[in-house]
């Protein structure tokens, strides 16, 4: 008999799901949208997630901040910061496996 340990993709990838009820959800992506459309400036997609810079505009902030409290604990597949970087506000989010493909969806540009 053989000793030891070898995880398969699925053991080591997290499991990419949101724990909002469809109100709460609904309510989240409205206020993403919102902020995007008045505040963001720079949107890119990267290899591990996504980066967007907003303006730091009076409000945005603190909604950036509380949007992400929302998503750290329902999302917590993801690595979600805020950061300044004078003018900007910057939110990065990273995740790994399938979880990249779902912030490229969530932060896809509208239209």
């Amino acid at each position: 008999m053989r000793l030891g340990y070898a995880a398969t993709v699925a053991e080591t990838e997290p499991v990419v799901a949101c724990t909002l009820g469809a109100a709460e959800r609904s309510d989240t992506l409205r206020r993403w949208d919102r902020l995007r459309r008045l505040a963001a400036l720079t949107h890119r997609l990267t290899d591990d997630g996504v980066r967007v810079a907003f303006r730091d505009d009076a409000g945005v902030e603190a909604e950036v901040r509380a949007l992400v409290a929302v998503e750290a604990d329902c999302c917590a597949w993801a690595t979600w910061s805020v950061t300044r970087e004078d003018p900007l506000i910057v939110l990065e989010v990273r995740s790994t496996g399938s979880g990249i493909a779902a912030l490229h969806a969530l932060f896809a540009p509208a239209g």
